[in-house]
């Protein structure tokens, strides 16, 4: 059953997408007059855009109708509306866009002089909010009945209103440029065609197939090394499990919990008749403390949510704005203006409960302890459940990240009970443990804005860009630097009298943590801070990919890598796809990356919404498409990787050989540079692997 289930989940996360569904109708208004409404119903979390914006950014939505039906004439523009309509200025496409969620609805009017059938074409590009699908294109046809008497009024450029064209799309702005060589694609998408056996001889007279499915010339990936674009459950585990753990010894060093170590431990070694009793006792209490917080956690791990839907949760606005919130309460309340505490009455019940004795008396105990150091654990427990639910298996990371949390926070209480010699080494408590405190209040105001940046980025609001985050988390970082050198005053902060070595560490790590933070507002590299700022293409400078790929040439670019013995990477990209562009700002402009793509790969990109047409002779049904009309280089394209991998989002990449063989398994969008140049690597040495045999 289980081994069934992930396959059932392994082929759901290869289906094609199809966000979008249309719709359309005529109604007769009157004799001759008609109404034509075409309805796209939108999944949620996607959007399709407007027929009115301008060049430069994504593919509008457009309805082209038949120019040479002379029978009949549009009456006005095509109107447009929705019940969620998005406009605004985008900063990703730096320009003003308008995008319809959920559904849209275009009507056009028109008049009939006799019955005849009107024919016609809708295109719309559909997004998410981390990737865009190739434009698509839908035909359509309406049988309309005419009226005698009903005129055609041309324009004043004496043009049908049928005839006119709006303007080209990006797409085709920059390929009317291009010189396309497609004499090697026949062969190719004749395999995609209808006529199965034109396609077979074909492909057995000229090695040219493209893909890795069953049967082609690709054939099965020689290597199976990379991971790049795959984040594993496991690990997403693991990393919870750790920031949970090191969660609990933070809490340690608050003034709510610290102080307990010592006293909690005496009481059991010296209350029981022998040292083994009360060191068992001592490992009981440890052991309760990480019940309860695993107890804590069961709600969210049972509650029933499924995974699409705490998926849907944690990318939303609202979650991460809420988030946002909570987390500054958090941190004025380790700055020390107010503390969040259970109600007093809990704690009593549960002190109370303390005193019967036994193993359940000391449960209790440790409830009791988690209750009353609850304003200083509280705000770290809020931290990592909202961390973990925002992950990939977020129920079962709830789980795991709280009962690390207790282990860190339980530890103490275990181990110097077997070894209460080594108390002596614990520091005094002091003055040190309200600035701990307010340090991590200042760490939850850091997190607090990489939340609304999410909802941000999210929504496309646009307010809050690399450079603002980033000299937020400047200021937040200076204003730190400053209380800890006793600058800035909180709410019952002692003077700063001397400076001890910690101290001194953490001055350091604040000013460094400052001035790194300045160091990328002007658009340098980050490492460290990877994954947290906003990319660089949600940015006010602009920025331009280092490399120059083929473009739309499989044959140049086969050919050159015969030529230089290298290996071919194919990138299915699109014009307007904003993931494309944040892989060529971001991951190609790496070092390591930008190394290996320039020296040691051919590099081919193959534009999915490219506009140009292919010659009527060689335009197809697809079979694969359920009837699609093949008609421009892009559709082949889209086609191609649809067939053959299995995808139709973008950007995708292939790595294959000279002689056209699979080198490893394909990749989608891979932010993290070093993923992306282990998935490099994994290519070349699958590559030096096949020329030595």
């Amino acid at each position: 059953m289980l081994v069934f289930t992930l396959v059932l989940l392994v082929r759901a996360g290869a289906q094609i997408l199809t966000p979008v569904t249309w719709t359309w109708k005529a109604e007769s208004i009157a004799p001759g007059e008609y109404k034509l409404t075409f309805t796209a119903k939108i999944d949620k979390k996607w959007h399709t855009y407007s027929q009115y914006i301008g060049d430069g950014g994504p593919v509008p939505t457009k309805f082209t109708f038949d120019p040479k039906n002379k029978d009949i004439q549009l009456v006005g523009k095509t109107t447009e509306t929705g019940p969620k309509i998005h406009e605004g200025h985008d900063p990703v496409f730096d320009m003003q866009l308008k995008y319809f969620e959920e559904e849209l609805v275009c009507t056009q009017m028109v008049k009939v002089l006799k019955d005849t059938k009107l024919k016609g074409t809708l295109e719309f590009m559909v997004c998410d909010d981390s990737r865009c699908l190739p434009p698509d294109d839908k035909e359509f046809e309406f049988d309309l009945k005419g009226k005698a008497g009903v005129k055609i009024v041309p324009d004043k450029s004496g043009k049908s209103e049928l005839n006119k064209t709006d303007d080209k799309t990006p797409g085709q702005q920059l390929n009317d440029s291009k010189a396309f060589n497609d004499s090697v694609q026949e062969a190719i998408f004749k395999a995609m065609a209808k006529d199965s056996a034109q396609a077979t001889a074909t492909l057995a007279s000229n090695a040219t197939s493209l893909g890795g499915g069953t049967g082609n010339k690709f054939g099965t990936p020689i290597g199976n090394c990379n991971t790049a674009g795959v984040e594993t459950g496991n690990k997403s585990v693991w990393a919870i499990i750790v920031l949970g753990f090191l969660g609990g010894l933070i809490a340690l060093l608050t003034p709510c919990v610290f102080p307990m170590i010592p006293l909690t431990v005496s009481f059991f070694t010296k209350r029981s008749e022998s040292k083994g009793k009360g060191q068992f006792e001592a490992l009981i209490y440890a052991l309760s403390i990480v019940a309860i917080y695993i107890l804590l956690a069961l709600p969210f791990a049972l509650f029933n949510v499924s995974s699409d839907t705490l998926n849907e949760l944690s990318t939303g606005a609202a979650l991460n704005v809420f988030f946002f919130v909570i987390f500054v309460i958090f941190a004025f309340s380790f700055f020390g203006y107010f503390e969040i505490t259970l109600p007093s009455f809990i704690a009593n019940k549960a002190d109370s409960a303390s005193n019967l004795g036994g193993f359940v008396g000391i449960f209790f105990m440790a409830l009791t302890l988690a209750i009353v150091s609850f304003s200083c654990t509280g705000p770290i427990v809020g931290g990592l459940l909202a961390g973990a639910l925002l992950s990939a298996n977020g129920k079962l990371n709830v789980v795991f990240g709280l009962g690390a949390f207790g282990a860190g926070l339980a530890l103490p209480f275990g181990f110097f009970a077997l070894f209460p010699g080594m108390m002596k080494s614990l520091p005094k408590s002091g003055g040190w443990l309200d600035t701990v405190k307010k340090v991590l209040g200042f760490v939850e105001f850091i997190f607090a804005f990489k939340f609304l940046s999410n909802a941000d980025l999210v929504s496309h609001w646009g307010f809050l860009p690399r450079e603002l985050f980033l000299g937020i988390w400047a200021v937040i970082g200076l204003a730190l630097f400053l209380f800890l050198i006793g600058k800035l005053n909180l709410p019952h902060t002692s003077p700063v009298t001397k400076f001890s070595p910690v101290r001194v560490g953490f001055i350091a790590l604040a000013l460094a943590f400052t001035v790194y933070s300045a160091f990328g507002i002007p658009g340098n590299e980050l490492h460290l801070f990877s994954g947290f700022p906003p990319p660089k293409s949600y940015s006010i400078f602009k920025t331009h990919s280092a490399i120059t790929p083929i473009q739309n040439d499989y044959e140049k670019a086969l050919a050159l890598a015969k030529k230089e013995g290298k290996p071919l990477m194919i990138d299915f990209t699109g014009w307007a796809c904003v993931n494309c562009r944040k892989m060529e700002e971001n991951v190609w402009t790496d070092p390591q990356v930008l190394d290996r793509l320039t020296d040691k790969y051919v590099v081919l990109s193959l534009y999915v919404d490219d506009k140009k047409e292919l010659p009527e002779n060689e335009q197809y049904l697809s079979s694969f498409f359920k009837g699609k009309k093949i008609k421009t280089i892009g559709n082949k394209f889209s086609e191609m990787e649809a067939k053959y991998f299995d995808k139709n989002s973008q950007p995708f990449y292939v790595l294959i050989s000279p002689d056209e063989r699979l080198l490893n398994h394909p990749t989608g969008y891979t932010p993290n540079a070093k993923e992306y140049v282990e998935f490099l690597d994994c290519g070349l040495s699958s590559f030096k692997q096949l020329s030595k045999n």
